[in-house]
């Protein structure tokens, strides 16, 4: 396929080095490049197949709509604008294109979601629950996007919102913690990213997965079918 990257920080670097890999025909454009989305004309996006956002929470909003209004699928891995997931949604049926979305693309993070979705049950049982969450600290966003979800997720199992606490340190890939804790005992559990290749990865074979659908997505509900 011919894939757009944009962004070419730590991941986005890494999604276009696993892409070469998997024998994709790679364009990259950094934020210097596309200031504003100047840079996605509809002559500029028309060879292109599948376009991988990994910029910032200030940049993806209009990237997304650049690339949505001229029919463009797209995988976006950046986080902080999930307020604007409604009205890209209809931006995106009525457009008639493939858009998929998620906080983390690691396999092993959204098997960390389910584990969570089955413990957060505890807080029915007078469980207190809470969220820790560390990262590196040129991060942009601060809870992150996975501790969001993990989150919504616990809300969403157990009725308890979970307090997030937000670490920004050295050069820390991804940890997320979460704890629940009764009287009589404390259960913990932990996902700690070893490397981003595991978000590289999962955000390119998302992208293999979009070519040949049209619709919304979100990871955490197609990560299986990959």
């Amino acid at each position: 396929m011919n894939l757009l990257i944009l962004g070419r920080g730590k991941t986005g670097s890494l999604v276009a080095e696993v892409a070469h890999a998997r024998r994709h025909h790679v364009t990259t454009l950094d934020a210097d490049e596309n200031a504003n989305a100047s840079a996605l004309t509809p002559a500029f996006l028309a060879p292109v197949d599948v376009v991988i956002d990994f910029t910032t929470p200030a940049a993806v909003v209009a990237n997304a709509e650049a690339c949505i209004r001229v029919g463009k699928k797209m995988v976006v891995g950046t986080t902080g604008w999930y307020d604007q997931v409604p009205r890209l949604r209809q931006m995106v049926l009525s457009a008639q294109t493939g858009f998929l979305y998620g906080s983390n693309f690691s396999i092993g993070v959204n098997l960390f979601f389910e584990i969570v979705a089955t413990a957060a049950a505890a807080s029915k049982f007078d469980y207190s629950g809470q969220i820790f969450e560390r990262h590196h600290t040129t991060k942009k966003d601060a809870p992150s996007g996975t501790a969001i979800t993990i989150q919504n997720i616990a809300r969403q199992s157990g009725g308890q919102e979970l307090e997030i606490v937000s670490f920004r340190e050295g050069d820390v890939v991804g940890m997320h913690e979460v704890t629940f804790d009764s009287p009589n005992d404390r259960i913990y559990l932990c996902h700690d990213a070893k490397s981003r290749r595991g978000f590289a990865e999962g955000a390119v074979r998302a992208a293999e997965w979009l070519a040949g659908k049209t619709g919304f997505f979100e990871f955490r509900e197609i990560w299986r079918e990959l």
